[in-house]
């Protein structure tokens, strides 16, 4: 019942956003289709996403197994969700299907709906090289925003290099990347709106859609003139320093990233690629900020007070709100994602051991579909885990239950999990022990795992010698053939 309200809010919203034909062809996100997919469709959609996390293109077969129906519901499923340009097919030596951006649209939408996140979309309000950003509406008719992370737009590919979204993995798929930077945003909402700064209000997320708050202004960019320009450039320049001085840097404050409403209050937008000041670059990112921002006030608005900007060095560190963002939104797994690609172009070596820690799918259920793991995951797990997909949780896939505020994933992780890094940019020990730590963890899995291994080999050898013990004292004494 709740797919039919996410579509009507198209039609009926004539007032508050007016569709002409001519605005309705810019929509880029169609849900339309949404109406009509079934229960199974979507436990189909979600095998397809589960499957890829191992393989570009998911057999027909690991589909079956996966969603845990019959060949024949997921055959009439793959022609349907092919039909609506919701999965891809082609056949490399066998039937191959993967996910689309519209078909990854429709798993965080659904899930979100279920949850009364999201009821209703109406028109686009912005698109970006990153993100595409929607109007919406909550179960509750709270008008919101949601931000769909599009990563991988031709128009800037090179996001791999200038954005640490992930480690020291040579591919991902962008779809991953998405997941990756709109779970990051996420968390830091949750920290800096808990800490009062100018920010939306954080309601949800799942996947690569992220909800918050709908702010009553106007990217600055499209402002031509203000009443007191200087104040409003200290205001973000203020917002700059206290970021640093809560352990953060921006290192995109610009016109673009600033709304502003009619009594001139700011708000600031745009997070993904935030970092923490113990980053080897933070004190040159901190500076472009500050710069860039007085730059533009003194060509759009004529702004002839001189500033005397804030030097990197003065900034004093009162709160580790870095950390507190790791321990909000990542773990020791997350935290090597979004590792900076900038110390591969340095020659750092990445690849230590070439081994990487994978939490384990029986345990929360998380389908990483898209992440393009070495690591095959069993298939009794991963029909436990869509099993349920026709319930919340199950329709959830790939990200952890958020809402909350991920206490759950809080507890004694932040400091485990902070990376620190001396002013210099050469790791301290706290960093080197943690990147030993998963080395010696992933060692260590695999030598128990080789030694259940010939513990099972040993068990079996013993059955076997043992009967067939019991087979030559039966044939010896006569008793097996049915006489003394």
């Amino acid at each position: 019942a709740g797919f039919p309200v996410l579509v009507s809010y198209v039609y009926f919203l004539g007032l508050v956003f007016p569709l002409s034909s001519a605005s309705f062809g810019k929509m880029k996100l169609d849900v339309t289709a949404l109406r009509y997919l079934s229960k199974d469709d979507l436990r189909v959609l979600t095998a397809v996403e589960m499957g890829m996390k191992n393989h570009e293109m998911v057999p027909t077969t690991l589909i079956c197994s996966i969603s845990g129906l019959r060949y024949g519901g997921v055959d009439r499923g793959l022609r349907e969700l092919h039909k609506h340009k919701l999965l891809h097919h082609e056949q490399r030596g066998y039937d191959g299907y993967r996910l689309t951006n519209l078909g990854y649209d429709y798993l965080a939408l659904a899930a979100l709906s279920k949850r009364d996140s999201i009821t209703r979309i109406g028109n686009r309000l912005g698109v970006g090289k990153e993100a595409d950003v929607y109007h919406a509406e909550t179960g509750d008719g709270e008008h919101v925003v949601i931000k769909i992370h599009r990563l991988g737009r031709t128009s800037f590919r090179a996001v791999k290099d200038k954005r640490d979204y992930h480690k020291h993995r040579h591919s991902a798929s962008w779809l991953y990347l998405s997941r990756l930077a709109a779970t990051r945003e996420y968390a830091f909402l949750q920290a800096l709106h808990k800490h009062s700064f100018p920010v939306p209000v954080p309601i949800d997320c799942n996947r690569h859609i992220v909800v918050m708050s709908l702010v009553d202004g106007y990217p600055l960019t499209q402002i031509r003139e203000l009443g007191d320009p200087a104040k409003v450039c200290n205001t973000l320049l203020s917002v700059a320093v206290r970021l640093a001085e809560h352990g953060l840097v921006h290192c995109d404050l610009n016109e673009f990233n600033i709304l502003i409403d009619d009594e001139e209050e700011v708000t600031v937008i745009d997070f993904p690629q935030m970092v923490s000041t113990s980053h080897p670059d933070a004190q040159a990112y901190f500076q472009r900020d500050l710069e860039s921002l007085y730059k533009f006030f003194r060509h759009k608005f004529g702004l002839d007070e001189e500033i005397q900007l804030v030097e990197y060095s003065e900034v004093k560190r009162t709160e580790p709100l870095d950390v507190e963002v790791e321990a909000s939104g990542f773990g020791e797994k997350e935290l090597g994602e979004f590792e900076s690609a900038i110390q591969t172009h340095r020659g750092v070596d990445q690849d230590q051991g070439g081994a990487e820690v994978e939490s384990d799918s029986d345990k929360d259920g998380e389908a990483e579909a898209v992440g393009g793991s070495s690591t095959r995951g069993s298939g009794n797990a991963a029909e436990d885990s869509v099993q349920n997909s026709a319930d919340d949780k199950g329709l959830q896939g790939n990200l952890p239950e958020v809402k909350g505020g991920g206490d759950e994933q809080a507890d004694g992780t932040a400091e485990k999990n902070h990376k620190a890094q001396s002013p210099t940019g050469e790791p301290t020990t706290a960093a080197v022990q943690r990147k030993m730590t998963s080395l010696e963890i992933s060692q260590k899995v695999r030598k128990q795992r080789e030694k259940n291994a010939k513990k099972q080999a040993s068990r079996r050898n013993v059955v076997k010698s043992e009967a067939k013990k019991k087979v030559k004292s039966e044939l010896t004494e006569g008793a097996f053939w049915g006489y003394d």
